[in-house]
């Protein structure tokens, strides 16, 4: 790849650095986009012992370019999502894909085709840990930055994800007994107040 390439995909990239979601990170400030692809590729090398018979370099690969049509959107909250949203954010990165040289081009084309199916085994790990790592997150923030609906919808997000992995159903279970815990605590705090 030509330096000059290089350097403006990594700009458009660089836009994830400064794009923030809708969750705080334990510290109390606004999560950016990249600083969850690149947890949630982490979570993906260090489950990679759990996938034995999957490729899980490719499923790296699909975590940390999952988010990239978020640096011509934004963030916009799963609960606020609507079909208009995602399609209007994979025709931009689509365009933008296009302008990748290859065999750049085919790889990342052939990766979105098969993360927006998820008919393949790695596809459904991707997206079962970009779910779980959301509620990870959401019990790391503060309880006073949740929204009402968000107290039932950290147990539901991601629970149909990854129910085809009995490994990826215990950590769900493991995470929900966590935001649980969360709640629980904050309704004693409040009770002692």
């Amino acid at each position: 790849m030509e330096p000059i390439t290089l350097l403006n995909i990594l700009r458009q990239a660089e836009k994830l650095k400064c794009v923030t979601r809708h969750c705080d990170t334990s510290s109390g400030r606004r999560e950016s986009v990249a600083e969850h692809s690149w947890r949630l590729a982490l979570m993906a090398m260090l489950v990679a012992d759990e996938f034995p018979h999957d490729d899980m370099n490719k499923v790296i690969r699909m975590c940390l370019i999952h988010d990239l049509g978020e640096s011509f959107t934004g963030d916009i909250p799963a609960f606020d999502k609507v079909p208009g949203h995602r399609e209007k954010e994979q025709a931009l990165l689509a365009g933008w894909v296009d302008t990748f040289p290859e065999p750049s081009r085919t790889e990342f084309r052939d990766l979105l085709a098969e993360m927006n199916a998820l008919q393949t085994r790695e596809a459904r790990i991707y997206k079962a840990l970009d779910n779980l790592e959301a509620v990870i997150q959401h019990d790391e923030s503060d309880i006073s930055t949740w929204l009402p609906l968000e107290y039932d919808l950290q147990l539901a997000y991601g629970a149909d994800k990854v129910t085809f992995s009995p490994y990826l159903t215990a950590l769900k279970a493991e995470i929900d007994r966590m935001t649980r815990r969360k709640i629980a605590e904050e309704g004693n705090r409040e009770a002692s107040v």
